[in-house]
C-alpha cells in the first residue's frame, strides 16, 4: 500500500469539500485561458529550456510511443515531437479546459495524427501494462493526490527498460537564492497572477505544493521505493528546478 506523503495533503482551496484531485481539475479549468501566457511571463521563458533538457534524456532511447502525463496545454508533447520525432505521443490530463487549449495548438501545428490528447487520471492510467516506450511529466507530479500511486502507474504502463522522466520545481539550497525564490513564489507570483485576472489562490497553491514537495534525493528515494532502477536527478537554474529519471526493470 502506498504511503500518504505530507505534500499529498496540500490542496488549492482550503474550505472546499472536494478531493484534491477534483480541486486541481477545477483549478486548472478556471485558469486555463491565461495559463501559457502567465507561465511564460513568470518564468521569463526559462521553462522552455528546462523542458528541452528533460526531453533530451530520451534521445538515445528513440522512443516510438510516448505518454505525456499531466499534459496540460500540450507544451511538453509538442516540444517532444519536434525534438524526437516519435511515431506517436499520447497526452493525458484531468482538466478538460487545459486539454481543449492543447488540442487547438496541436491543430495549428497540423499534428493531429501525431499527438492525441485525452481526459485521464495519472493515478489510474487507462492503458494496458507495457504500452509505452517512454513516459514524461512536466510540473505535474506535485499535483497528484497520491504521489506514489501516480509513479507506480507510470512504471506500470511503460515497457520494461523504458525511461520515465519528470521535471519539477525544487527548493534552492543557497541561502541568498532561497530567500529570493521564496519571496518570488510566495508574494510576487500570486500578485502577478491577480494582475492577469487569474485565480490568486491557485498560484498560491502552486507555491505551497512546490515548497512541500519531496525534492532531490528524497524524490529519487521514492522512485526506488516504487520500483524504478537507475533513479537519479540533476539540478537546474541554481536549484529552482530538477530533472528526475528512472527506468522500469527489465
Amino acid at each position: 500500500m502506498s504511503e500518504i506523503l505530507p505534500h499529498d495533503h496540500i490542496i488549492p482551496f482550503k474550505d472546499s469539500e472536494q478531493t484534491k484531485k477534483e480541486q486541481v481539475a477545477d483549478m486548472f479549468n478556471k485558469i486555463a485561458g491565461k495559463y501559457d501566457q502567465l507561465n511564460r511571463f513568470l518564468s521569463a521563458r526559462t521553462d522552455i529550456g528546462w523542458r528541452k533538457k528533460a526531453i533530451r534524456r530520451f534521445k538515445k532511447d528513440k522512443p516510438a510511443h510516448i505518454l505525456d502525463v499531466a499534459t496540460g496545454t500540450a507544451d511538453m508533447a509538442l516540444l517532444a515531437w519536434k525534438m524526437l520525432q516519435p511515431e506517436r505521443i499520447t497526452g493525458i490530463d484531468i482538466s478538460e479546459g487545459m486539454l481543449e487549449l492543447g488540442r487547438k495548438k496541436i491543430e495549428k501545428e497540423q499534428l493531429v495524427d501525431k499527438i492525441h490528447l485525452q481526459l485521464g487520471d495519472s493515478e489510474t492510467i487507462n492503458f494496458a501494462d507495457n504500452t509505452f516506450d517512454a513516459v514524461m511529466v512536466a510540473f505535474g507530479v506535485r499535483n497528484f493526490e497520491n504521489l506514489e500511486n501516480g509513479l507506480a502507474e507510470m512504471k506500470r504502463v511503460v515497457k520494461p527498460g523504458g525511461q520515465v522522466v519528470i521535471l519539477e520545481f525544487s527548493k534552492p539550497r543557497r541561502k541568498a537564492i532561497k530567500g529570493l525564490y521564496n519571496l518570488y513564489m510566495g508574494i510576487v507570483a500570486p500578485q502577478v497572477a491577480r494582475l492577469f485576472k487569474q485565480n490568486k489562490e491557485a498560484y498560491q497553491y502552486l507555491c505551497e505544493s512546490a515548497n512541500a514537495f519531496p525534492d532531490r534525493q528524497l524524490f529519487t528515494d521514492i522512485l526506488k521505493k516504487v520500483g524504478y532502477t537507475q533513479a537519479e536527478y540533476s539540478s537546474l537554474s541554481l536549484g529552482i528546478c530538477c530533472i528526475y529519471s528512472g527506468r522500469k526493470p527489465v
